[in-house]
């Protein structure tokens, strides 16, 4: 996240808050060491947040509005191309904001109950509601639910993964989450888990994790240059590993690969 640089008074608030949120902890960081940082008094700071949690909630606005924005334009499209629209959109911004403002996240989902607090909720559910689709069982409702996590968390917790492999890996992973027929054991004891998954009770199949002719030529180019590795151009092609492999290896390719 960058804030703008400017002489502002709210935006140098804003600045030092984020650079000391970021060292000490939300928790730990007093508005009294804020205004001490930048020359002022704890009134001064008063006057332009009238709270700690104001703070926050302008430190994430950008990542609020972003998201609010993403999910104005997927709900505007058919229901397969808003469900990928939102996921790819989804770790895109999360991966954009990455860093400790993912982690300042926490905090206020736990002091904030405001507009924003309110407004991620607000986001949250419409997003699910998209990814569920129309007539959606249970089961569709609860892996919306696991889908926005996937899209979400990794972003936080693996801050040492490059972002182009960490990209790769969350969209693949939540490909395969939305792809998976329910068990044998599923359909059996549960009346509505076929609800909106066509006959047979198998359901919707996300986007087919392939690659087509041009991302091959690409890949293989790629490859055979020598330059990059199998993550990045797994990353670049926006696919996994194993389909990347399996596309390198296919019988019209003269060179087999192995991992």
């Amino acid at each position: 996240m960058t804030l703008a640089q400017t002489d502002g008074t709210p935006e140098r608030i804003l600045r030092a808050a984020f650079e000391l949120f970021t060292a000490h902890g939300y928790q730990r960081t007093s508005l009294r060491q804020i205004a001490e940082r930048l020359g002022l008094t704890k009134a001064a700071i008063l006057y332009h947040f009238p709270s700690k949690g104001h703070l926050l909630a302008a430190l994430a606005e950008p990542m609020v509005a972003d998201l609010e924005k993403l999910v104005d334009t997927a709900g505007s499209l058919p229901t397969e191309q808003a469900r990928w629209t939102l996921l790819e959109g989804w770790v895109d911004t999360m991966l954009k904001h990455r860093g400790p403002l993912g982690m300042l996240l926490h905090d206020l989902a736990l002091v904030d109950r405001g507009s924003t607090y309110h407004r991620l909720v607000g986001i949250a559910m419409r997003a699910n509601q998209i990814l569920a689709g129309p007539d959606s069982s249970r089961r569709d409702r609860v892996r919306a639910v696991q889908a926005i996590a996937m899209c979400s968390d990794p972003v936080v917790f693996l801050m040492e993964v490059p972002e182009a492999v960490l990209r790769a890996d969350m969209l693949d992973g939540v490909r395969r989450l939305l792809a998976d027929p329910p068990t044998t054991e599923d359909t059996d004891t549960d009346p509505d888990s076929a609800v909106g998954a066509g006959r047979g009770g198998r359901r919707r199949p996300g986007r087919p994790r392939s690659m087509g002719p041009e991302q091959v030529l690409t890949a293989r180019r790629m490859y055979a240059a020598g330059t990059h590795s199998i993550d990045e151009i797994a990353a670049a092609c926006g696919v996994s590993r194993a389909t990347l492999y399996r596309h390198l290896n296919s019988p019209d390719n003269n060179e087999t690969v192995s991992g």
